[in-house]
């Protein structure tokens, strides 16, 4: 059971002896490094345009930084293991303003409906940058993190398991499609030692896969169900499934992980969110794309704080504008940028689409493995 607990934020992996021995042997990138950039543009403009037609969506700015006593910084995980990072500004004012680099857009983008005017099945597309100081720095995880977040608005009849997998189908059909694009500017990528992107994913909650794999941890059994399904939509990603523990951590005030469900098969099962996970043929590991989720309602957001032990951050402004129905019922994700790339492009680290920093044991190692990281 301590793995268990171990392994419900995953901010990384943890030992860099075991990062040696998931990194591929006898790699050999199928592009260089500037072809690499012309593909990773190409993808980003397909993406942006395709997801924004698909959702009805629109591109808007997004903040880099945002007021702490706001409380619409993403804390990620409601067990305060990762904090942003904080520093005041402001000169000449008498109380400097105390700004957070974000973390994540989650919170933003649902204010920012109200702010762009947004109606129903309109929303909103961010291409947001951010620093995530506390991850373990490995093959998949980097200090400096790129999604595109992105919001909608919706009415209350559409808070179901049917929306929300009817919004990861228009998503996955956006993502593999740009993967498409991809091999066809650059044939290299389509070869006999990786499969073809799945035109479909596979839904499963999160208490089938635990029902499947009981003594395992959350990514031992993401490991094994996605050797069977190369992508898959985990539903219900937060709420405490059989054996005590959420399938992962997630903050209680955007995604709605509370709501009572049936899965197909008619078992009683909880929350109205998930992420894409696919099979990674070149690190032969689970690689995550994106978490998404119908957002709390007032009676959710309350219910879920309570369960968090967080029910004085109800008094932020965020929370407050939710409780007082300020802001619109929404449902919203953030696909990580590079580490689509990294999926698409076939690569073996995710410092080969972006530029960041990297411990020198890390690049040291790359670099023996014939892994070109930016820096």
């Amino acid at each position: 059971m301590t793995d268990k607990v171990a392994d419900l934020a995953g901010p990384g992996i943890g030992d860099y002896g075991e990062v040696e021995k998931i990194l591929p042997e006898d790699y050999q990138s199928a592009l260089t490094p500037m072809e690499t950039m012309k593909a990773v543009f190409a993808v980003k403009s397909y993406i942006e345009e395709n997801l924004c037609k698909e959702l009805n969506l629109q591109m808007v700015q997004v903040p880099l930084i945002v007021d702490r006593d706001s409380g619409v910084n993403d804390m990620l995980d409601r067990d305060g293991s990762r904090t942003p990072v904080e520093f005041p500004c402001g000169l000449g004012l008498d109380k400097p303003i105390q700004a957070q680099v974000v973390q994540a857009a989650t919170k933003w983008k649902r204010v920012a409906l109200k702010q762009f005017d947004c109606q129903v099945g309109e929303g909103i597309c961010t291409d947001m940058k951010a620093i995530r100081k506390d991850y373990f720095l490995d093959h998949d995880h980097s200090a400096y993190v790129d999604q595109w977040d992105w919001e909608k608005v919706i009415l209350e009849e559409q808070r179901t398991l049917d929306f929300l997998r009817d919004t990861v189908q228009r998503i996955w059909k956006v993502i593999r499609g740009a993967g498409l694009l991809a091999e066809e500017m650059f044939p290299q990528l389509k070869n006999d030692n990786y499969p073809d992107f799945p035109q479909e994913l596979t839904f499963l909650h999160a208490e089938e896969i635990l029902d499947m794999y009981p003594d395992l941890p959350r990514k031992e059994r993401e490991t094994r169900i996605l050797q069977e399904y190369p992508a898959v939509f985990i539903i219900g990603v937060g709420w405490p499934l059989k054996d005590g523990y959420p399938h992962e951590m997630r903050a209680a005030d955007y995604d709605d992980w509370i709501t009572e469900t049936v899965s197909e098969s008619g078992q009683p099962m909880h929350g109205l969110n998930g992420d894409i996970l696919v099979w990674n043929p070149v690190t032969k590991r689970r690689h995550e794309l994106t978490s998404m989720g119908v957002r709390v309602t007032k009676e959710t957001l309350v219910a879920q704080m309570k369960m968090a032990g967080l029910e004085r951050d109800l008094e932020l402004p965020y929370h407050q504008a939710i409780l007082n129905d300020e802001i619109p019922l929404s449902i919203g994700g953030g696909i990580g940028q590079s580490r689509t790339y990294m999926y698409l492009l076939r690569k073996a680290h995710i410092g080969e689409v972006s530029v960041t920093v990297w411990p020198k044991i890390l690049s040291e190692m790359c670099a023996k493995k014939n892994i070109h990281v930016l820096t």
